[in-house]
């Protein structure tokens, strides 16, 4: 399961957040639209709704901005009409991609998707090429220094969740999709901090890649990230932290 944390980690050792966190809050209101729209405005009756604004404080986002965007999704306030989509391809390697995108012009999404695949040695493939090697499961990282192993699975386990695994500083707790809630308020109720609490899609295998073939990985998946249609990027790459080192 340590592909999911492998790219945060390689993201985190980049210092991408600090350096891009116009394109996180852009990202960010767009999901909190999104989820407004579909659920309504209230966030105890719309779990994605409170996941997003959730990740919305963890990111320093501005009250006002996060009342605007629920305001656009239920339509008290005029805005964007956002539509979902998923794209799958190759990178390097054969490595497997899974893009979520959210985007008001799905013609210039798929457009720019494919021209950065093009570019830096992937292929945008049809639906469903690589999906099957994902599960959509609720994720939940904790700092080692923030809770001793057998805490954490005595309430992790007890609360629903169906993996807890050590990969190198941090607990990676994985857990079905109907129960991530629950594990998520467990670790709350308990004052046990996480760095990362969200729904994602996590690979079933990863694929060892190296050399060229891991730096260009590294660089197909910024260009993605950076991508304003694309909200999340998942891969099965497992690149070993010398070339995350040597490019950060």
């Amino acid at each position: 399961m340590s592909g999911h944390s492998k790219w945060s980690s390689i993201k985190h050792k980049k210092g991408a957040a600090d350096a891009k966190r116009g394109r996180i809050f852009t990202r960010l209101i767009k999901e909190i639209t999104m989820a407004a729209r579909l659920g309504g405005g209230d966030p105890a009756a719309n779990p994605r709704l409170r996941t997003a604004i959730q990740a919305a404080k963890s990111e320093n986002m501005p009250k006002d901005n996060i009342e605007r965007a629920i305001k656009k999704g239920t339509g008290e306030l005029a805005g964007v009409s956002y539509e979902e989509s998923m794209y799958e391809g190759y990178g390097p390697g054969g490595a497997a991609v899974l893009i979520e995108s959210l985007t008001d012009n799905k013609n210039r999404a798929v457009a720019d998707i494919r021209h950065i695949f093009n570019k830096l040695g992937g292929n945008l493939g049809e639906n469903g090429c690589v999906s099957w090697m994902f599960s959509n499961k609720g994720y939940i990282a904790v700092d080692k220094d923030a809770a001793d192993e057998e805490t954490l699975m005595e309430i992790g386990l007890e609360a629903g969740a169906e993996d807890i695994q050590a990969d190198g500083s941090i607990f990676e707790i994985v857990t079905a999709v109907q129960d991530f809630e629950t594990v998520k308020k467990a670790m709350e109720k308990a004052s046990i901090p996480y760095t990362v609490a969200e729904t994602t899609m996590l690979p079933k295998t990863t694929i060892n890649l190296i050399g060229k073939e891991a730096e260009q990985m590294m660089t197909l998946m910024e260009y993605l990230e950076d991508c304003e249609d694309v909200q999340k990027v998942y891969t099965n790459a497992d690149i070993d932290d010398t070339v995350i080192d040597k490019m950060a």
